[in-house]
């Protein structure tokens, strides 16, 4: 529908939830309001007195029902991990490409911004996250050691170059070689995670000052915090950087959830899958990048060595996790999966339903269950 009104909700705005009515037109918020001036014989949604909060946004997942994203085609990306994104809430991701060869990064780039320029019944591709190569191999996690390299700008410049714009976040090791001072030199054109790292405090502080905006999968892949070395930990919880935190009760005790809330602040906080093929998918043998991953009771780790190596978890579970977690209602939680993501990404017109704002929108029921996903003004999933 290129106009329709939203009656009979209860919208998410300004961190609480009101009767309010939302007026759609292409593909954007034109009015919010408690009754909006729509044209004569305009549609009508009826949500039955439901819930209506903004669309969420996964900055951090390796793919989903079956697709690993290192070697999905455009199609791939939207027809079958979108497709199943938007059945969890999802309205906005970026594809994580695991450290690879420059061939098969450049490829997957060209993959993207094919997917990038598609709308249809899935989640909007938004970018791509590059995590790694410029990671560490203390702390490399799931990434082909063989793979990893030092910092390069040049390097880097190939991607941007080659991405035109669809590289929005990256992920690097301030104690690499060379990644310092890459950092000063890219971080006007790409927003820097740090992360897979064991960093000293003052070389993670040197990457902050240099415009590094977050930390990847904070706690996880990362030298812990010590009284008298901080340690890249320390440097994140004290600086004002973004956390990502992966909600699933595995990555992070729920305690941890707290712990990290408490020393950030609810605006800090971005929450992320970190999802692999795996998810929406039985336990069995999956791959991520060139891993050979098994996944039991929906654990996922490397055959090799056991390593954890990503999540099954969806954004729709992150959100029940997180009220269960924290003991919080949705109203004080939905900002790590929606406005706080959209602002590390620098995207004013997502994650909040306000005049001005494009219509990604999540209908939830009761328990939380996504029963709509609205993503552009459109209609890309309901429940059965």
């Amino acid at each position: 529908m290129e106009q329709f009104v939203i009656t009979n909700a209860l919208v998410y705005t300004g961190h609480r939830f009101v009767p309010r009515e939302v007026y759609v037109e292409e593909g954007w918020v034109a009015q919010l309001a408690e009754k909006v001036n729509a044209p004569a014989g305009c549609p009508r949604l009826d949500l039955g007195g439901k819930r209506l909060v903004p669309g969420f946004i996964d900055i951090h997942t390796h793919g989903a029902a079956g697709v690993d994203v290192n070697a999905a085609t455009a199609a791939q990306l939207n027809g079958t991990i979108g497709h199943f994104f938007a059945s969890q809430g999802t309205t906005g991701w970026l594809c994580s490409v695991l450290t690879d060869t420059p061939e098969q990064t450049l490829w997957c780039l060209d993959q993207a911004k094919a997917a990038m320029k598609e709308a249809g019944d899935w989640a909007q591709l938004l970018g791509v996250h590059l995590e790694g190569p410029f990671l560490a191999s203390q702390y490399k996690g799931a990434m082909p050691e063989h793979l990893l390299q030092k910092g390069s700008a040049e390097l880097f410049a190939r991607y941007e170059a080659a991405g035109e714009g669809a590289v929005r976040y990256m992920t690097v090791s301030p104690e690499v070689e060379g990644v310092p001072a890459m950092v000063r030199d890219i971080a006007a054109r790409v927003k820097v995670a740090i992360g897979h790292s064991g960093a000293e405090y003052d070389t993670a502080m040197e990457c902050i000052a240099n415009g590094a905006v977050s930390a990847t999968h904070t706690f996880n892949a990362m030298r812990l915090f010590h009284q008298h070395q901080p340690a890249i930990m320390g440097a994140v919880l004290e600086s004002d950087v973004y956390c990502e935190a992966i909600c699933d009760g595995r990555h992070l005790h729920p305690a941890s959830v707290r712990l990290l809330l408490k020393c950030k602040g609810w605006d800090r906080v971005v929450a992320v899958t970190d999802s692999i093929m795996a998810a929406g998918l039985p336990d069995g043998n999956y791959k991520l990048g060139v891993n050979d991953v098994v996944v039991e009771d929906g654990d996922a780790k490397l055959a090799s060595d056991g390593t954890r190596a990503g999540s099954t978890l969806t954004t729709g579970q992150a959100l029940k996790n997180l009220v269960r977690f924290t003991g919080e209602g949705p109203e004080k939680v939905l900002p790590l999966l929606t406005e706080n993501p959209a602002d590390l990404l620098g995207l004013p017109r997502k994650g909040r339903i306000a005049p001005g704002c494009d219509a990604d929108f999540v209908v939830l029921g009761e328990d939380l269950t996504v029963l709509r996903t609205i993503v552009g003004g459109r209609t890309v999933y309901t429940a059965e």
